[in-house]
């Protein structure tokens, strides 16, 4: 969830003395790296999920305050549009209970939010993009009401002195301009958050890399945009350009974006928080009173907190984040290359198949990573996000492959190595890592059975585009709180 800041003008003194903080607290991160003061007995997983609010019809709402006042409780969030809510799931440990526990807790809160929501006329959808959501949607109107956003919008515009440019061409084009950053909030993700010791980082974080293309095609549920049916995960091209504080001169130059892969894979956390200061400037310059070498010195623990802040306004697909738990700090990979939804079985699906895998990957001998250059790690992605499950991805020893196949024969058991090193017996991974095996059998993700239903009903119907979006949204909300993972639902 992202931080409040206030409402305000930021002046040249600002953002100097924020520059100075930023060094200040990278300078204390490194001291603490070299001391080893990072929690080392509790690695937990984490768990955000962004969702949409919509009408009786399926109708995008800009209703947020409302839903979050009903529902009253502190682990829900607004977000970027007035559309969008966000629930911080508690951090556990991946085995705590068994996975039928983190299903029930998440069903229960999820269950518990759409009962208040609906008494104040909205409804909660799990989708990487709404697919009745309309450009008109998204102006500036929709911004959520927290001083934040409008204050990330506007020193945005400034630093690109030009409306956005969205471009996609699909099945269908997009071309259009858009004057706030509300396109963002089209985007719905899932994001997974995997706690672990610094000196082991590097390696979950190059073997989250490596997979990013592999999850986006298995897990694609972002179609439609605007009416328009363009590549399968649309949400990773819009949020790359919604966010895009760079106006083409400054690209033609080689100017880092910061919605960013990344350039290169890593040795440590520390390359990370590095690369953030030396390559973007700060968008919200906000100093905090502490001293972070100070704090450290007196045996405190300090809140790092204009190198977290910073580190907030660059949307890495594989984000590293510092934080303070139990008194203790900690650093872990917060995974955000995942759409939302369809289901809480098809999320935790995900989840297993993520946490598995990188495990497995990041304790083998030979890492893949040294064997697979980062642009082709990157192109995998972007492979992905076009074509989704249909997809085939480069692969060391295989070469490019369908990602069915690569996913059947080499990494589902790894995945399943991965969960037994963490101590998932069988009982518990075959039901999860079999929604993910089912995806391949099948060809059939929440993406394709997004685009098959549409046309079906739009073949059958003859109602008009909208009307059979419309229809889609509706079908699929009603499957998604039957919890049957959508390689199962039916199309008719």
């Amino acid at each position: 969830m992202g931080r409040d800041v206030p409402a305000l003008v930021f002046t040249r003194e600002d953002r100097r003395r924020y520059r100075i903080k930023m060094q200040e607290c990278l300078d204390t991160f490194a001291q603490m790296l070299r001391e080893a003061r990072f929690e080392s007995e509790r690695p937990q997983v984490g768990l955000e999920i962004e969702l949409n609010l919509v009408d009786d019809r399926a109708e995008p709402v800009m209703r947020n305050s409302d839903a979050l006042e009903v529902i009253a409780d502190p682990a829900w969030s607004t977000e970027l549009g007035r559309f969008n809510l966000e629930i911080n799931v508690p951090p556990r440990r991946l085995t705590a209970g068994g996975p039928d526990s983190w299903e029930s807790e998440i069903r229960a809160a999820l269950n518990h939010a759409e009962k208040r929501a609906k008494s104040v006329g909205t409804h909660l959808i799990m989708t990487g993009i709404l697919p009745t959501l309309r450009q008109e949607d998204v102006g500036e109107s929709a911004l959520s009401e927290n001083p934040r956003y409008r204050l990330l919008n506007d020193q945005i515009f400034a630093a690109r002195g030009e409306d956005l440019h969205i471009e996609v061409d699909g099945v269908d084009r997009l071309r259009t301009y858009a004057d706030t950053i509300t396109p963002e909030a089209a985007c719905t993700s899932t994001q997974f958050h995997l706690q672990v010791y610094p000196e082991q980082f590097a390696d979950y974080w190059n073997a989250a890399q490596s997979i990013a293309g592999v999850q986006v095609a298995l897990a694609a549920n972002s179609p439609f945009l605007f009416g328009r049916e363009l590549w399968h995960e649309t949400r990773v091209p819009l949020f790359e350009q919604a966010t895009d504080t760079r106006p083409q001169e400054i690209k033609v130059q080689g100017v880092r974006p910061r919605v960013w892969f990344g350039e290169r894979w890593i040795n440590s956390v520390f390359d990370l928080f590095e690369e953030n200061l030396r390559y973007f400037p700060a968008l919200l310059p906000l100093c905090d009173e502490q001293d972070p070498a100070e704090t450290l010195d007196r045996g405190d623990i300090p809140e790092l907190g204009e190198l977290t802040l910073h580190n907030g306004t660059i949307y890495r697909w594989n984000r590293p984040v510092y934080a303070i738990a139990h008194d203790k700090p900690h650093v872990r990979v917060e995974n955000r290359v995942l759409p939302a939804g369809p289901t809480v079985a098809d999320t935790l699906a995900n989840g297993a198949f993520y946490y598995g895998l990188t495990r497995a990957l990041a304790e083998e001998d030979r890492p893949v990573w040294s064997r697979m250059s980062f642009s082709a790690a990157e192109e995998n992605l972007h492979t992905a996000a076009r074509h989704g499950i249909e997809a085939r991805l480069y692969w060391p020893g295989m070469g490019e492959v369908p990602v069915a196949e690569l996913v059947l024969r080499r990494l589902l058991p790894l995945a399943h190595r991965g969960l037994e090193l963490s101590g998932m017996d069988e009982a518990w991974r075959e039901p999860l890592l079999g929604i993910i095996e089912q995806r391949c059998v099948t060809g059939r993700n929440g993406a394709v059975w997004q685009k098959e239903m549409f046309h079906h009903i739009d073949a059958t119907a003859r109602c008009g585009r909208h009307e059979a979006l419309r229809r889609m949204t509706q079908q699929y909300i009603d499957y998604m709180h039957l919890n049957a993972p959508v390689h199962t639902w039916p199309v008719d």
